[in-house]
């Protein structure tokens, strides 16, 4: 049942990007092949980190948190539209829809939140270098995690709370792959939509800030980086600068402007498309842009490969 007239609702019609039963296929194929390269290259990182010397300094140890982060959120939403497709059918119950409300809301701001504490971690790797393992010690690193873990959960409880008391006038139909807050809203009655409008003011302040700091770290790493005499010096510093950047610059545009662009009753394609680039391509692409240009994340998946391939060896002759 998702028609309802002034009631909290027992479910909502997610209608997706098309009603074809056979692009509906083709559509949960191609996500399903998103979903698993997400996940195997997330796994990746978070597999290697602990297990290579090399990559125990905090850079790696962030990046780690980073892939469950993007492991964890994008599987808050791809697993139910390739369900949905599958099924041709869109209903999500309201018990569903809250919970993705609480875990996209709360792993999207811990995404920001662990993005800024890594700009920050190579701010002060690169320009005090000699202060570094003082400055990031173990226990700050743990600090710093705790304080992205928590502000998620802040941000997804003011959410999902706000949505919870949200009262639906009009059909509960959805024009998104999953239960976003701002199609959410659409459906409210008179003026309930302004507490969740209060929790964007917060969220968006407290991401500007976020911003802020982003750019001020970059702004100093580049101005030392450019100081460096040494021209391998300067490679070896974009190495590990400019992949971070380049998630950083992709994930908060497109999430600004998905969640800054006017609002209206009817979606288009932009609607529908915009989440992807937040939501879909930046897990996919971590391992190839954390280890494109970075020497050490090359060798130790080498390495893992290569030991990989003398286990089972070992295995095999061991058999005969």
């Amino acid at each position: 049942m998702v028609l309802t007239n002034g009631t909290r609702v027992s479910g909502f019609l997610l209608l997706g990007f098309s009603k074809n039963p056979h692009l509906q296929l083709l559509q949960a194929f191609l996500f399903l092949v998103m979903y698993i390269l997400a996940l195997t290259s997330n796994f990746i990182i978070i597999t290697i980190t602990p297990l290579d010397e090399q990559l125990q300094s905090p850079m790696y140890y962030f990046l780690k948190q980073l892939s469950l982060l993007d492991a964890s959120f994008i599987s808050v939403t791809i697993p139910q539209y390739i369900d949905n497709s599958l099924t041709g059918n869109g209903y999500i119950s309201y018990a569903q829809c809250m919970l993705t409300v609480f875990f996209f809301t709360f792993l999207a701001w811990a995404e920001v939140a662990i993005l800024t504490v890594m700009s920050y971690d190579r701010y002060v790797a690169i320009c005090f270098p000699l202060h570094y393992e003082l400055i990031m010690d173990p226990r700050k690193c743990k600090r710093d995690l705790t304080a992205v873990w928590v502000s998620g959960g802040i941000s997804g409880t003011l959410y999902t709370y706000v949505t919870l008391s949200l009262t639906f006038c009009k059909a509960k139909v959805i024009h998104q792959f999953f239960c976003d807050v701002s199609q959410i809203v659409k459906l409210s009655c008179s003026n309930d939509y302004l507490a969740v409008d209060r929790v964007d003011i917060v969220v968006i302040w407290a991401a500007f800030a976020c911003f802020i700091s982003i750019a001020f770290s970059y702004t100093h790493i580049f101005s030392t980086v450019l100081r460096i005499p040494s021209a391998e010096g300067r490679s070896k510093v974009f190495s590990t600068c400019l992949p971070h950047l380049f998630v950083v610059s992709f994930f908060l545009s497109s999430g600004m402007c998905a969640n800054l662009k006017p609002t209206s009753d009817s979606s288009t394609t932009l609607d529908l498309l915009l989440p992807i680039f937040y939501t879909v391509i930046p897990p996919i692409l971590n391992l190839v842009i954390y280890s494109l240009r970075n020497e050490t994340m090359k060798r130790a998946i080498q390495k893992l490969m290569l030991d990989r391939e003398f286990t089972e060896r070992k295995m095999v002759f061991q058999r005969h």
